[in-house]
């Protein structure tokens, strides 16, 4: 017990905003100042943690200490507020009923993976919640897709259909328990409850049956990845052509069987988020040759909920768990809508009756520059806010077509929407509205104007011309670096690297290859890559040997090389190299691109790596892995962007027998020096990189080390993908400097 202080008895209000609930806090906070002999009250808020502590002013110094240092381990806190008060001669310290009368801006917590005492209950003969799959407690399990308002109080979940029994009733009121107020609290007394036994299901995949199982943030389909009659089963029934599949590892152990995995993306494997993992696999193992395809990776992840821990005791193997969804569609949350939309997928369903408020996917990340890229933000990440340096305008941005997610603004937080998916089917574009009635109705949030992407056709900006309310149209790639920029705190002039596959550029152009100077909501395009032809348009994302054909007429004519690229009948491609060609001649039906996503295609397949995309960006990511552990410094020349001698030395290298890997390193480190060359350019020494591009590990890491050799900053992103997930941010950031809003 702290001997007492002789110190003026004082009184301090601290405010803490962020991810602050469902973690803890509260009890945490009890706790610390019952043992110092502090007094006063913490309670929830809609804005975030208020305490008010009471006593000698040097233990109220040292209380403010250990809230910040000892804080829970899931909390994140981005604002904190202190302030002397009257002190009011308090006898006794409280938590008090949660306050919901102030404005939302407290961050709703993503789900968490279970924690260790949690796992330890799961396995426990002894204990009363042995082989209970709804376990949890203060530390982890569900919250986003639970919540159904704010401030985060058990009769603002879904859980609140579940009447606490008496010894569930007496953890959730012991401020000393770790279940205090423990929101999702349950047991096999008073909690949801399972349709089907886990022995059932684990018997069903041995059979090699696929199984559709309920969990955290939707239905999620599985089947023995060991067996590649059943994978190629699932991916015909999903209509899956070649994307990778993901896998979920009975433990850390096993996965380093399949993987080499670095202590980086171990703690990533192992963190509260428990995100899928791109990682290296090794060979001869025996997961079957279709659930990754020719992926030079495997995406996985280790169990994040008690059910999977349940699961996979009884799979002690790698099982495939990918998205209950057809391709296209939305994942499936609901029993009702699984059985329907699930029926002909599914051999087999393991359901249960705790309701799922919001579909959450599992999140995607990769190692890039020694720290977790995400390129899928979802479970375990989203909706926490990104805190920006300036009060943006109450505005909702719609995010882009593909990869869609939508946010909004509230002061200097923005929050973002878990990942929808691409905008291209019914289904999706229905998910689409929802995600958008649902985060405004969290939050209480009127929006005052709309951000829109550029491009007219669009289902995002379809809708949002549909609203009576103010709409800013919001150039894609612009938005790209606007993003990286805002959640890296950036705030004078910098460099914004901007690359992608396909975005409407403002002079009706597409977009893809493109270097801004910009400053806040001020954006001057200082560089671009040479325009060519996308023949057949759209259809020339999918075909890219298309690109290729463009690339070569227009340095060669029509009588370029013979190449073995183009496409076959067994194909069934829309396009031939006939009809491609007269495009070309004719000057019709080819949009002009700048896009370096579209050069990664025709490169790829010149090089003979890939004629198409069976699922985007996959020619360059095959290209990129062809260069495998080859370290050079040689590179085509790519001055100014101009890629004909690019091109040219592609060609040459072709005739020469040069090998893949090498051409494949030439062409990315020509894309490096072409950076480096409008940087110094420029005269900026901040540089930011955004864009699906910048997905590519190589790519990103090369430049990024060679610029800093230089002496300039490079920012890539941290809290949101590269890719178009992140499109939302930079909308809803670039709305902060217009007079229109």
């Amino acid at each position: 017990m702290p001997v007492a202080s002789k110190a003026a008895i004082q009184r301090l209000r601290i405010t803490l905003r962020g991810a602050v609930q469902g973690v803890g806090f509260r009890p945490f906070v009890y706790r610390l100042a019952t043992a110092m002999n502090l007094t006063g009250w913490v309670l929830n808020s809609s804005a975030g943690l208020t305490v008010e502590v009471e006593g000698p002013s040097d233990q109220l110094a040292i209380f403010e200490q250990q809230l910040v240092r000892e804080r829970p381990k899931a909390s994140v806190v981005t604002v904190h507020e202190s302030e002397w008060i009257a002190a009011e001669g308090s006898s006794r310290f409280e938590i008090h009923a949660s306050d919901s009368d102030s404005g939302k801006t407290v961050n709703v917590l993503p789900d968490l993976a279970t924690c260790q005492e949690c796992r330890e209950e799961l396995f426990d003969p002894e204990n009363r919640r042995f082989h209970y799959p709804f376990t949890n407690c203060t530390n982890c399990g569900p919250r986003y897709t639970i919540v159904l308002d704010i401030p985060y109080d058990r009769p603002n979940t879904s859980m609140r259909e579940f009447v606490l029994c008496p010894a569930c009733r007496g953890e959730y009121e012991n401020p000393a328990n770790r279940r205090f107020h423990a929101q999702p609290n349950a047991c096999p007394v008073c909690g949801p409850r399972l349709n089907s036994t886990i022995e059932e299901t684990a018997e069903a995949l041995i059979q090699g049956k696929i199984v559709a199982l309920k969990g955290i943030g939707g239905f999620q389909l599985l089947v023995d990845a060991r067996n590649a009659a059943a994978v190629a089963r699932l991916r015909q029934r999903k209509h899956r052509e070649e994307k990778p599949f993901a896998l979920m590892m009975p433990a850390l152990a096993v996965a380093r069987d399949y993987c080499k995995i670095s202590p980086a993306e171990v703690q990533l494997l192992e963190s509260q988020a428990a995100p899928i993992v791109l990682l290296r696999p090794k060979p001869g193992t025996d997961i079957a040759w279709n659930v990754a395809h020719c992926s030079p990776y495997l995406g996985i992840m280790l169990p994040y909920s008690p059910l999977h821990h349940l699961l996979m005791q009884r799979c002690p193997y790698p099982l495939v768990a990918t998205s209950g969804n057809l391709s296209d569609e939305p994942i499936a949350i609901t029993n009702q809508e699984a059985t329907t939309r699930l029926k002909d997928i599914a051999d087999h369903f393991l359901l249960h009756n705790r309701p799922i408020v919001r579909p959450c996917d599992d999140s995607v990340v990769r190692l890039t520059r020694g720290r977790g890229g995400i390129l899928r933000r979802a479970r375990g990440y989203a909706p926490l806010g990104i805190r920006v340096w300036r009060e943006l305008p109450p505005v909702l941005a719609v995010g882009g077509h593909l990869k869609n997610t939508v946010a909004i603004a509230v002061g200097r937080e923005v929050f973002l929407s878990q990942h929808i998916g691409d905008l291209d089917t019914l289904e999706a574009r229905r998910a689409f509205e929802r995600a958008i009635d649902d985060l405004c109705k969290l939050y209480s949030f009127k929006p005052q104007g709309i951000v829109c992407d550029l491009h007219p056709d669009y289902a995002s900006t379809l809708w949002a011309e549909k609203s009576a309310l103010p709409l800013l149209r919001i150039q894609h790639h612009q938005a790209h670096a606007a993003a990286c920029a805002a959640e890296n705190n950036l705030q004078g002039e910098y460099l914004g690297v901007s690359w992608d596959g396909t975005g409407y550029g403002l002079d009706g152009a597409i977009w893809g290859g493109e270097f801004f100077r910009g400053s806040g909501s001020y954006f001057e395009r200082i560089a671009h890559l040479r325009p060519f032809g996308l023949p057949g348009g759209d259809v020339a994302v999918r075909e890219g040997w298309c690109s290729a054909t463009s690339l070569l007429f227009n340095v060669f004519g029509e009588d370029f090389p013979e190449i073995a690229y183009a496409a076959d009948s067994t194909e069934n491609s829309r396009l031939d190299q006939a009809k491609v060609l007269n495009m070309l001649v004719h000057g019709t039906h080819a949009v002009s691109t700048t896009s370096v996503g579209r050069l990664f295609d025709g490169v790829a397949a010149i090089a003979g790596v890939a004629r198409r995309n069976r699922f985007e960006g996959q020619a360059a990511m095959l290209l990129e892995n062809e260069i495998g552990a080859l370290r050079t410094e040689e590179a085509y020349p790519l001055s100014g962007g101009d890629w004909e001698p690019l091109i040219r030395g592609v060609i040459r290298d072709k005739r020469a027998g040069v090998t893949v890997p090498l051409m494949s390193a030439r062409f990315h480190n020509a894309l490096v020096n072409w950076i480096v060359e409008v940087a110094i350019e420029s005269g900026l020494k901040q540089i930011v990189f955004s864009g699906g591009v910048f997905q590519n590990r190589y790519l990103t890491e090369r430049a990024s080390a060679v610029l800093e050799s230089r002496g300039l900053t490079v920012h890539t992103h941290r809290q949101v993908p590269p890719n178009d997930g992140g499109i939302a941010l930079g909308q809803a950031v670039m709305s902060g400097g217009t007079v229109a809003l």
